[in-house]
């Protein structure tokens, strides 16, 4: 018998599509109900089990939370009955729903995937916390508004419950050998980090912080660019941090934020761990006594190596281990992306006022950030 009775909410594309159909480009400017549909194939499996890590695994959320057999998949919320309709075929599940908020009262689910657009997803966070939900996870991004991120951290932190926000790299077991390396001493004590924005929607750079921001100075940031709209703040697109800067944390450890920077480098007084792009995966340099005197080599990376994308099923992981008590904290946790999040807000702020310093935390908490892609 299963553990964990799990439910989703939202059947779009990270909620279930992913796994049905070849990615269409549609519309983003309109309410997800009235989003087309692709040519479904039903009962495709485009993926093989008990090769972690490898392609072949499940990119949505039913799919991932379906394959793992300590979880029995048991309802789905859409407004869309045709995508009700397909996950009721594909999975012979009855329990559908057009309200959100009657299935999380009504099946009292341990497991919630909250994959809505982005307004609304703190309250349906909160709601399935309040109904006895005891992990969760999210698509990206996480949210709109500080507040928002403040109010989901802040309640599944009360209620104990493991909460990762966003299917990215991030959430791969190669992140947490990198931190292993780290803490083990691989490198040195590290000395500085560098990525190519702070990316409040797919960080990894939060996830190498032993201490809170403390202070930003940001310069360069662009107008909101793009066609998208969302319910934000109206149509127009994006207006993520578009240029560079600095974060500074409470321990006196320097984020660089620079456009056309590998995708995560963190810097030690005895090597390094590099990431050019998530296509090349991680790289290990490390000062070797030589002939000639001390070299930074590069040196094998051990397993795991990185592979994605399929953060679906490793943040998945990550919530049962915490669940179970293996992990203290999901790697995509809700905490560091509301931290990247933050963060992106104080350097837009710093660049607007002419590039000065921005103390953390933010006193204005319905700051936020629009998205191009996602409302």
């Amino acid at each position: 018998m299963a553990k964990y009775r799990a439910g989703v909410i939202g059947l779009g594309w990270m909620g279930m599509l992913y796994d049905m159909a070849e990615r269409i480009g549609d519309l983003f400017n309109i309410d997800d109900v009235d989003r087309p549909t692709p040519e479904l194939e039903v009962h495709r499996k485009i993926h093989h089990h008990g090769h972690p890590g490898r392609e072949g695994l499940p990119s949505s959320y039913a799919e991932a939370l379906w394959d793992r057999p300590e979880v029995d998949l048991v309802a789905a919320a859409d407004r869309d009955q045709k995508r009700l309709k397909a996950f009721e075929e594909r999975y012979g599940i009855k329990a559908l729903y057009t309200d959100a908020t009657e299935m999380l009262r009504t099946e009292k689910l341990d497991i919630v995937a909250v994959a809505t657009n982005v307004k609304g997803r703190a309250d349906l966070t909160c709601l399935a916390v309040e109904n006895g939900a005891k992990g969760i996870v999210t698509a990206k991004p996480m949210v709109h508004t500080l507040e928002e991120a403040d109010r989901m951290v802040e309640v599944c932190a009360d209620a104990g419950v493991p909460l990762n926000c966003g299917a990215i790299s991030t959430t791969h077991p190669s992140f947490a050998k990198a931190r292993e390396l780290i803490t083990g001493g691989a490198i040195g004590a590290v000395v500085s980090i560098e990525a190519p924005r702070p990316g409040a929607q797919h960080q990894s750079w939060s996830y190498f912080l032993d201490s809170p921001p403390t202070w930003v100075i940001g310069i360069g940031d662009k107008e909101r660019r793009g066609t998208g709209s969302d319910e934000f703040r109206g149509p127009g697109g994006s207006d993520e941090f578009a240029g560079q800067g600095m974060m500074v944390t409470e321990a006196e450890l320097a984020v660089y934020f620079r456009p056309g920077a590998p995708h995560l480098r963190v810097t030690g007084t005895t090597g390094e761990i590099l990431v050019p792009t998530m296509a090349t995966g991680f790289k290990l340099w490390q000062d070797i006594e030589t002939a000639a005197g001390v070299s930074r080599v590069e040196t094998p990376w051990p397993d795991p190596q990185f592979v994605g994308p399929y953060g679906t099923v490793y943040g998945l992981a990550d919530v049962i281990d915490c669940m179970e008590g293996r992990l203290d904290e999901p790697k995509n946790s809700g905490r560091r992306v509301a931290v990247a999040l933050e963060v992106e807000i104080a350097l837009k702020q710093s660049s607007a006022r002419g590039s000065v310093r921005v103390d953390l935390p933010l006193e204005d908490r319905s700051l936020g950030l629009n998205y191009d892609w996602f409302r």
